[in-house]
């Protein structure tokens, strides 16, 4: 076993020798000092409820860890500052005063309760411990959420606090915000309910009113975050939104949105560095993971990609994408590596969404996938350059047009994928769509040991979003303007007309 996060009452651990996707292969029972807590059927798990300082032997499936919890400088329940629990009275305060008292290795114990809060600004060096029971309720309505501003000026410097979509803009805060925070924790069995459906947030939700909309955890240029254990449902948009961050940890997560509420990602690590996603549970009503890096005028003033992301053993469900790179990627997505990941029911698994004007700040290249099952995700593969949601500009020429155009720094470029290890079941438009620009190729797509099975009772769909699109069923693996397409082992059972469609790829091998 691998040990994943310790904090002051609990630790995440990785069954290693578990090989199957997010679920282990049986049923295992879990040992904490020779006593059994529970039985158990996910790779990565965690225990709660422990005691800092002191020593414990977890025990699964015949293999054991020994650690030592870290001190706590003290431990002390929210009740303590007042909050009442009961989901009707107004806890912000009590939050705030405990955060305002406590110090540096703090936790703040919730124990379980309903507690009404307005959005809360957490401090560095706090563990927020939601015991399981507890649940945080967010206001309803619009009013009770603060506007973080777009840009704070002083005489000679600025600060970029608020952002949407990939640029600097004003937003409400969210129930749980962070802004330049270090050494900060979310951890626990309890629950984030922000419960926008009770709200405006979904009337409209296109349309900016006062602020765009809030996620449900936001973190804005911290270091050193975990978020453990709990559960972040019913947000207004995004569930997780790590912003200019680095050394995030995202561990045995549930995310839950309803399929039909629009914009609701799971969790979205923008211009982000050393990013870990590991046993999150996601169904949501957008894309499950999305990876940005800014639009093209941001990208330009900050020049930070999104780099160093590892997503291991993730459950993704009833999502339009599984893990997803943009639409906003200007500023690059370097070094992404996704494993041992179940997709479920999503519309799409693997997927790149740019178009031009989105530009190459940054590269969009060496991301690996191995180790993947997709059962019924209707387009298992795509990389698509003609994007055309968002805004109204991804509906013009200048994005659809299949004519070669002049590159210039607006022209996206898209580097190098490899796929392997991976069983599709299930398939139901195309086991893959790969539209590069005549004028900026896709540069190399490898597949290796991928088997792909279809549903032959689907319907037809469009492989992904672009304006000049025809509807397929059962289509195999179409490319489109490629340098180097490489397929060794992949098996294509079912499809209609040829496996392989080629069109523009100067270099195509097949073993």
């Amino acid at each position: 076993m691998k040990i994943l996060a310790l904090t002051p009452v609990s630790v995440t651990v990785e069954l290693e020798n578990c090989k199957t996707p997010y679920y282990c292969e049986s049923l295992f029972n879990v040992s904490l000092n020779g006593k059994i807590l529970r039985s158990e059927n996910k790779n990565i798990f965690s225990v709660f409820g422990l005691q800092s300082g002191k020593k414990y032997t977890l025990s699964a499936r015949q293999e054991e860890v020994i650690f030592e919890l870290p001190p706590e400088y003290v431990r002390v329940s929210v009740l303590s500052f007042g909050a009442k629990g009961d989901g009707k009275h107004d806890d912000t305060l009590a939050f705030y005063a405990a955060f305002a008292c406590l110090g540096e290795n703090s936790v703040l114990y919730v124990p379980k309760g309903d507690y009404l809060v307005k959005p809360i600004f957490l401090k560095s060096g706090i563990t927020v411990y939601l015991e399981k029971g507890a649940t945080i309720l967010g206001a309803v309505d619009r009013e009770s959420y603060p506007v973080l501003p777009a840009i704070i000026k002083g005489k000679n410097w600025e600060i970029n606090v608020g952002t949407w979509q990939g640029e600097e803009a004003d937003c409400f805060a969210s129930v749980f915000t962070a802004y330049n925070q270090k050494n900060i924790s979310i951890i626990g069995e309890g629950t984030i309910d922000c419960r926008a459906s009770l709200g405006d947030w979904y009337i409209n939700h296109r349309v900016k009113r006062g602020a765009w909309r809030p996620r449900g955890v936001f973190f804005n240029r911290c270091e050193n975050v975990l978020l453990q254990g709990i559960t972040v449902k019913n947000t207004p948009s995004w569930n997780i939104h790590p912003y200019f961050c680095k050394n995030v940890k995202l561990l045995d997560l549930t995310l839950e949105n309803p399929p039909s509420m629009p914009t609701t990602d799971g969790i979205d690590p923008d211009s982000c560095e050393n990013v870990e996603i590991a046993g999150v549970n996601i169904s949501v009503g957008d894309d499950c993971i999305a990876l940005k890096s800014q639009t093209f005028e941001a990208a330009k003033k900050y020049k930070q990609p999104c780099r160093n992301i590892d997503i291991r053993n993730c459950l993704m469900r009833c999502g339009h994408g599984g893990v997803v790179f943009g639409s906003e990627l200007s500023g690059g997505i370097e070094n992404v590596n996704v494993s041992q990941c179940l997709f479920e029911g999503t519309d799409r698994g693997f997927r790149i969404k740019t178009r031009r004007g989105r530009g190459h700040i940054g590269k969009c290249d060496g991301v690996n996938f191995s180790d993947i099952k997709m059962v019924n995700v209707k387009v298992p593969f795509v990389i698509n350059m003609y994007y055309n949601m968002g805004d109204e500009n991804g509906h013009t020429e200048y994005v659809w047009t299949t004519e070669k155009l002049p590159f210039d720094e607006r022209t996206p470029v898209i580097g190098s994928f490899t796929f392997k290890n991976t069983e599709c079941v299930g398939v139901e438009y195309a086991a893959g769509a790969f539209y590069g620009l005549p004028e900026s190729p896709i540069k190399s797509i490898k597949f290796k040991n991928v088997r792909f099975e279809y549903n032959k009772n689907s319907a037809a769909g469009y492989p992904d979003m672009k304006e000049q699109n025809t509807a397929v069923k059962n289509q195999g693996l179409d490319f489109h303007f490629a340098e180097e397409v490489i397929l060794e082992n992949v098996s294509i059972c079912g499809q209609t007309g040829q496996e392989v469609l080629l069109d523009k790829v100067n270099s195509f091998n097949k073993f």
